[in-house]
């Protein structure tokens, strides 16, 4: 059973790892690329005076990557954000899903809150009494306006600043070779991820909306099934954990049910 990586290639491999121990065959097909902004002054006068801040909100780990570069880079990421065991000076940390916290707890940052549900909206209540509060927000150049929009609703006074792109990667000939005989799920880890296949899609004459093998369609979570079913995407099916471990757990579940609803079928008809 084929299954289509479309995440950037740097974040593949340790899906395609669990796809692997699964049973299944990972094709990697990256789609976009994240570029960090570097020499981002913004950023820095932002952290330079984190005191000011209630919290300091993550949404994704590419946004923990892109303000933590390495040391090589115009900031020397220890001295400036760590004090008192870890912690930010003055500033709160939340991190939405669990792998965003471990990208945190790599660089020696515990987050004070992680919210059960992993997307931007639910991480609000967990943020306390905003009115009249500063929140800082590393973020895409894409990022949904839901989170800040909620924190200025909620009184709270919302600074995004990006810190990384998502760019359209260079087609992969050996996974559009795959995609073009056939697969049997293609995976979404992010709303970027279905706009760029759609347009490689077309790019290289195929419609996405009528792939080989009619594969199903895998999302992360609800705001990536959302982005596919506004594309026109219709065998979705989404993780009910936003991870990708909640992804391949739905990958299996899906696979052992279509396995069993063939046996039922050939007993029945035979």
């Amino acid at each position: 059973m084929k299954i289509l990586i479309t995440r950037p290639r740097a974040q593949a491999d340790d899906f395609a790892d669990k796809l692997r121990s699964a049973g299944f065959e990972p094709i990697l097909f990256p789609v976009i690329e994240i570029q960090p902004i570097e020499n981002n002054i913004a950023l820095e006068r932002a952290l330079e005076k984190l005191n000011c801040y209630e919290w300091v909100v993550f949404t994704s780990v590419n946004a923990v990557d892109a303000v933590f570069l390495p040391p090589s880079s115009l900031r020397d990421t220890p001295p400036i954000f760590k004090e008192n065991g870890g912690s930010w000076r003055g500033a709160k940390i939340a991190a939405i899903g669990p792998k965003t916290a471990e990208a945190l707890r790599k660089r020696s940052i515990e987050p004070d809150f992680v919210p059960d549900e992993y997307v931007a909206e639910a991480i609000l209540p967990g943020l306390g009494d905003l009115q009249g509060k500063w929140v800082l927000l590393p973020r895409a150049e894409i990022a949904r306006a839901d989170l800040p929009e909620a924190i200025a609703k909620a009184g709270g006074i919302p600074h995004e600043i990006i810190v990384y792109r998502t760019l359209p990667a260079t087609v992969d000939p050996n996974g559009l070779n795959a995609l073009k005989s056939g697969v049997d799920v293609v995976t979404f880890t992010s709303a970027s991820t279905v706009e760029n296949f759609v347009a490689i899609c077309k790019q290289n004459r195929l419609d996405p909306l009528n792939l080989p093998n009619n594969p199903l369609i895998a999302c992360i979570g609800p705001i990536t099934e959302q982005a596919a079913r506004e594309a026109g995407f219709e065998n979705v099916v989404v993780a009910e954990e936003y991870t990708t471990d909640g992804l391949v757990e739905e990958i299996v579940n899906r696979y052992t049910s279509r396995q069993v609803d063939r046996y039922t079928s050939r007993q029945v008809n035979g």
